[in-house]
C-alpha cells in the first residue's frame, strides 16, 4: 500500500488547475479586445466628424472665394462701364466733321426753352459760338422745333446770336420744322432770314402767367388757409389765397412789359417785311404758309434746301451740344445729393 506522502507516490492532477488559472487570461483577453473595438470605434467616429468638419470648413472657403471673384467681377464691369462712359463723353461733344473745309453750321433748338434744359442760354449759346468761330462755316442755321419757354433765356440767345453775327459777320437763318412759337420765335427773329414748312406752326407772340385758384372749392370745404408771410403782397401768388384788384393789376401791368419787349424784339428782327395788322401780337399762331404772307417767315424751304441754294455749301456740320450719357449720370447723381440735403434741412425756414 503506497503511501500517500511518499515522495514515490503518485502526484494528483495537476490540469483543473491549470484551467482555473487560464480562465482569467481569457476573459482578459476579451475585454482588451473589447477596448480596442472601443477605442477603434471611438477613433473611426472622430475621423468622420473630423471629416465632416474639414469638408464644411473647405465648402465655405470655397464659397467665400467665389464671393470674392464675383465682387471682383462687378467691381471690373462697373469701372469698364464708366470707363466707356468717360470716353462717349468727351468723344460725342462737338462736331465730328473736318470743320476747316466749307460747311453749313447747324445749331438745334428743340424743346422748352429753360435754364437746365437742352435748349437752355447756357447750352445754345456755346454751341453757337463753337459755329462762328469754326472758319469753314459759311453760315449759322438755326433748326428750331419749339414751342416756346421763358423769355429771359429766349433774350439772351437774340442777343447773343446779334453779338456773333456782328462780331463774325456771317450769315444766320432760322429753320423751322414742327413749331417756333413763343419764346422759339423770339429767338428766331435775330435771323437773317425765316424758313418755314407750309405747315408749321409760327407765332403765338406773347406772354402768360397761368394758375389755379381754389379759394371758392376751399370755402365750400370748410378748409381755411393759414399763409402768414412779412410784406403784404408777399403771397399773391398763393392759389389758395384770394386775389385782390390791385395784385391782379400789378400783374398785367409786368405782362404787358414783357409783352412789349418782345414786340420791340420782333419789328427790329423782321422790319419792313413785317405785315402788321391787329392779330400780330395777340398770341395768336399761324401755319408756315400763313406766315410767310404775313411776314413773320421768308419762304417756304427745309434744311437741306437752304444749305444747298442758299449757303452754298452741302456739307451740313452740327455744333449742337446735346447732353450725353455722362452728363445725365453725373446730374443724376448730384440731383440724389441735393435731395438727400434737402431732406436733411427740410424743416429749416425758407425764403421764396
Amino acid at each position: 500500500m503506497n503511501d500517500p506522502l511518499s515522495p514515490e507516490s503518485p502526484s494528483e492532477p495537476t490540469a483543473p488547475t491549470s484551467q482555473s488559472n487560464r480562465a482569467p487570461d481569457l476573459a482578459g483577453i476579451e475585454g482588451v479586445a473589447t477596448k480596442k473595438e472601443a477605442i477603434t470605434k471611438s477613433s473611426a467616429d472622430s475621423g468622420w466628424e473630423r471629416a465632416t468638419l474639414e469638408k464644411l470648413a473647405f465648402a465655405a472657403l470655397e464659397e467665400q472665394r467665389l464671393a470674392r471673384r464675383w465682387r471682383n467681377g462687378v467691381r471690373l464691369a462697373w469701372l469698364g462701364f464708366l470707363v466707356v462712359v468717360a470716353w462717349l463723353g468727351f468723344s460725342q461733344n462737338g462736331p465730328t466733321h473736318d470743320v476747316s473745309q466749307p460747311h453749313t453750321a447747324v445749331v438745334e433748338i428743340k424743346g422748352e426753352i429753360a435754364s437746365g434744359a437742352e435748349a437752355s442760354a447756357d447750352a445754345i449759346n456755346a454751341s453757337l459760338r463753337a459755329a462762328f468761330e469754326d472758319s469753314g462755316a459759311l453760315a449759322v442755321v438755326l433748326l428750331i422745333n419749339s414751342p416756346g419757354g421763358s423769355p429771359v433765356q429766349a433774350g439772351i440767345i437774340n442777343d447773343e446770336i446779334r453779338r456773333l453775327k456782328a462780331k463774325h459777320q456771317k450769315p444766320v437763318y432760322a429753320v423751322v420744322e414742327e413749331s417756333c412759337a413763343s419764346a422759339a420765335y423770339y429767338i428766331a427773329v435775330a435771323a437773317d432770314k425765316i424758313f418755314v414748312d407750309k405747315a408749321s406752326i409760327v407765332g403765338s407772340i406773347g406772354v402768360l402767367m397761368d394758375g389755379f385758384g381754389f379759394t371758392g372749392l376751399m370755402d365750400k370745404l370748410g378748409i381755411e388757409r393759414r399763409l402768414m408771410t412779412a410784406g403784404e403782397n408777399k403771397g399773391f401768388l398763393d392759389p389758395f389765397s384770394p386775389q385782390t384788384d390791385k395784385q391782379r393789376v400789378f400783374a398785367q401791368s409786368m405782362l404787358d412789359q414783357i409783352h412789349q419787349q418782345f414786340i420791340t424784339v420782333v419789328r427790329a428782327g423782321r422790319g419792313e417785311r413785317l405785315k402788321e395788322t391787329p392779330e400780330t401780337f395777340s398770341g395768336l399762331f399761324w401755319s408756315g404758309e400763313q406766315a410767310v404772307a404775313l411776314g413773320l417767315a421768308d419762304q417756304l424751304a427745309n434744311l437741306d434746301y437752304v444749305a444747298r441754294e442758299i449757303v452754298k455749301a452741302e456739307d451740313i456740320v452740327d455744333y449742337t451740344r446735346h447732353e450725353n450719357v455722362a452728363e445725365r449720370l453725373v446730374k443724376r447723381f448730384g440731383a440724389s445729393i441735393g435731395e438727400a440735403a434737402a431732406r436733411a434741412i427740410g424743416h429749416s425756414a425758407a425764403l421764396r
